[in-house]
């Protein structure tokens, strides 16, 4: 059985039964079934269908963005937002699929030799609670534009929102005579995993999640010999100069700290401020995040909602409460509220070094972590202070600076002088324990493909 507890007030939202063995084998057999259809269908046709469940869900809004509220506790305007996302990642390749994969032609020493990009199968994505609807979509609208079929695993704690996306698809594909079991969800528990990953039927798989849940299934997935794209966690450094505008700073960083209620893995994690402006910044960004509203997350004036999960409310005040006795100063939150919920206040924690528990281990919640620097070469030594790479974003007026900087910067994905963002149309990604592959983009689709070499004769040449 699968349960879903609203986080707003602990109480029981919705219950699914889990499948058994049996019922796990027929579904992959049925996405088996669909990609022998789906794999033969045009670019057109793939398209249509994803634009058309872009449609449904837009048209299904309130309900669905009801769901991600109720089951982890997304304020209701992110929700909507998220929704919209979605729908636009799955018009993003329905719109562009077709060029991204369009046949490469190389020449050699052949008549005509070229490259094209054909679908591997059935993928297994395997994902989080934190952002159900879109994190379902940057891995199946891509898979599927490929002509590929998609299993999806996603979070226990999120079971409506992951019934939902599957019951989208398979309206649209019975509206367009589409197959059935395109997208399937498994409504499965954690240990039930192993066994998919290891159906021969089951070609690559896709995770969303811990370093460590990455770090199982990419064991698993090399020695089954089959390729993977991981997307872990991140302690993501913003470096904020003298000579950045502070208050567009803070504004975007406040915003990254407390979307979702910082439950993000490419959120601002560690903000490193120059010595000359620290005292500023850190005034401006209290102000700025004790005046965020929390509460009830199906009221569109709540900007900070619960954490999705009473454990996970207790690591992040364990690391919040560790970081103060190691030397942190809290000028703000750092309490456990009373009452109902799992509600964990905005908090800011300044004079942070390297060392402290909010430094070097991904904080997942609405908790900003100020560090100081007094050079660019020590920002950047900061920065690259951590075994994540995810992304990281520079703010200063001296954007020549700032390109130069890039290179140097140990992450997947760096913004300058804007709110670090995943986008359709850019590659997301990490390296070092961040994972590896990609998502979104160009480069996005390209993982679940097979990039076939025709060699046509007779040699020509020397």
């Amino acid at each position: 059985m699968l349960i879903s507890t609203n986080p707003f007030n602990g109480e029981e939202a919705y219950r699914f039964d889990s499948m058994n063995e049996m019922q796990v084998y027929t579904a992959i057999d049925q996405s088996v079934e669909a990609f022998k259809t789906w794999k033969q269908t045009d670019f057109a046709q793939r398209g249509k269908l994803l634009k058309r469940v872009a449609e449904r869900m837009r048209e299904d809004k309130e309900r669905l963005a009801m769901l991600m509220t109720i089951e982890m506790g997304k304020p209701i305007n992110e929700s909507y937002g998220e929704l919209e996302k979605a729908a636009w990642c799955a018009e993003h390749y329905a719109e562009h699929g077709e060029s991204y994969l369009s046949s490469v032609d190389l020449p050699s020493d052949a008549t005509h030799s070229y490259v094209q990009h054909l679908p591997l199968g059935t993928i297994l994505g395997i994902l989080p609670w934190n952002a159900p609807f879109w994190l379902a979509f940057r891995f199946a609208a891509p898979a599927i534009m490929a002509g590929n079929t998609c299993l999806m695993k996603h979070d226990e704690h999120v079971p409506a929102c992951a019934q939902a996306i599957a019951d989208v698809f398979a309206e649209a594909c019975e509206e367009l005579g589409a197959p059935q079991g395109l997208l399937q969800n498994l409504p499965i528990h954690r240990e039930q995993v192993e066994a998919v990953i290891k159906h021969d039927a089951v070609q690559a798989v896709s995770l969303t999640g811990s370093s460590r849940a990455g770090s199982q299934v990419a064991s698993l997935a090399a020695s089954l010999i089959k390729p993977a794209v991981l997307e872990l966690g991140g302690s993501d450094p913003s470096l904020v100069f003298a000579d950045a505008d502070l208050d567009a700073a803070v504004e975007a960083l406040s915003i990254s700290r407390i979307i979702n209620a910082g439950q993000s893995c490419i959120a601002a994690k560690r903000l490193i401020v120059m010595q000359e402006v620290y005292d500023e910044f850190v005034a401006k960004l209290k102000s700025r995040l004790a005046s965020l509203k929390m509460g009830d997350p199906s009221d569109p004036q709540t900007q900070v909602g619960p954490i999705a999960r009473p454990d996970l409310r207790d690591g992040l005040h364990r690391q919040v409460q560790m970081t103060i006795e190691q030397g942190g100063k809290c000028l703000l939150g750092g309490e456990m509220p009373d009452g109902p919920g799992y509600f964990y206040p905005v908090t800011l924690l300044v004079d942070i070094t390297s060392e402290m528990q909010a430094s070097c281990e991904e904080t997942f919640g609405p908790i900003a972590v100020v560090m100081k620097a007094s050079s660019e070469e020590e920002a950047l030594e900061i920065a690259n202070d951590t075994p994540y790479g995810l992304a990281a974003s520079i703010w200063t007026a001296d954007t020549d600076k700032a390109i130069r900087m890039v290179s140097r910067i140990e992450a997947g994905q760096v913004t300058i002088n804007g709110l670090v963002k995943t986008d359709p149309r850019l590659p997301s990604g990490g390296i070092k324990r961040s994972g590896y592959g990609r998502e979104l983009g160009p480069h996005g689709i390209m993982e679940f493909v097979n990039v076939q070499q025709i060699w046509i004769g007779p040699k020509v040449g020397a």
